[in-house]
């Protein structure tokens, strides 16, 4: 007799509600989702990734397509009937009371109009419901979807971002073993932002440093650059020449690079570097070519670029 088997997926769908809304700060609002099965989300920690799937315009969630291929079928819909997505980090998973908690920056409008998700966060409400993509529980193995990942080697980590890379750096943070020489560097819209950060974030060790700059009217990267430098110097004091890397166009390119498993450090040195995408292009820049840190001692990511809704 033939046995028939099924190939559990590393990720799922997850219908789930909106229970509860607490605004942080001016720019960032925790959403807490629940659903019947949220006890199987798998609770990774760091930067774990989560895909938002909302209502489509004309129908809802009632032509969500389902299996394997499932994302092909979605973008073959007309575009009134297919779900907005949009990428997330998970800020945390409590598995025995199935919620999971995503922080979202509330932009201010802008001047042509807000996009399907900034409409969606301006509007949510309690009961809201939508479907999350996530990694699957049940699943026995590297589930992916995640870029800290420092090796063993690793005694002294950085973390920079902007307001985008928040929710990412702060799960990071909490997970961290307390031995690790850590600094963290964040770039927040403005002072009450930087205020609310700081109370969410627990105690940490002596080891871990936390700087959440406001940029207070001044251009993306104003605050973070420098501090990224100055900070650089203190790591890393004698500047060695390093890799030349490669100019790329972050208008119309991707642009991150995440070692993953194959991460080695830089005189114990781990970088994870997130943000607008214009910006950590500056950054690696001078991690990589001027300050000679091993590439594969950078995850850097652009999450997001200005004047665009996503990559």
């Amino acid at each position: 007799m033939s046995t028939v088997t099924t190939e559990i997926p590393s990720w799922r769908t997850f219908p789930v509600t909106v229970r509860r809304l607490r605004r942080l700060s001016p720019s960032f609002l925790r959403v807490t989702f629940t659903g019947d099965d949220l006890d199987r989300f798998a609770d990774n920690g760091f930067d774990v990734r989560v895909k938002l799937l909302l209502p489509a315009p004309a129908c809802g969630l009632s032509k969500l397509p389902d299996g394997a291929d499932w994302f092909t079928k979605l973008r073959a819909l007309p575009v009134e009937e297919q779900c907005p997505l949009r990428t997330y980090t998970v800020r945390a998973v409590r598995q025995t009371r199935r919620e999971v908690d995503v922080d979202i920056v509330i932009h201010p409008e802008a001047p042509g109009g807000d996009g399907p998700v900034a409409t969606w966060a301006r509007r949510i409400q309690t009961g809201d419901e939508i479907v999350l993509l996530g990694p699957n529980g049940e699943f026995d193995g590297f589930h992916g979807g995640m870029d800290f990942q420092p090796p063993d080697s690793t005694h002294r980590v950085l973390i920079v971002g902007d307001e985008t890379a928040v929710p990412a750096a702060c799960a990071i943070v909490e997970r961290l073993p307390g031995h690790i020489e850590t600094q963290v560097l964040l770039e927040v819209p403005e002072t009450a932002d930087a205020r609310a950060i700081e109370a969410d974030l627990p105690e940490t060790p002596a080891c871990v440093r936390v700087a959440v700059l406001p940029r207070d009217g001044a251009e993306h990267g104003a605050k973070l650059i420098p501090a990224v430098r100055e900070v650089m110097t203190r790591l890393l004091p004698h500047t060695a020449s390093g890799t030349e890397v490669e100019d790329v166009d972050v208008d119309t390119t991707l642009l991150w690079e995440s070692p993953g498993a194959e991460a080695r450090t830089s005189h114990g040195l781990y970088a994870w570097l997130a943000g607008e995408a214009a910006v950590i292009k500056t950054l690696r820049r001078h991690l990589v070519s001027e300050r000679g840190v091993d590439r594969k001692s950078v995850a850097f990511m652009g999450y997001w670029r200005r004047g665009k809704a996503e990559y």
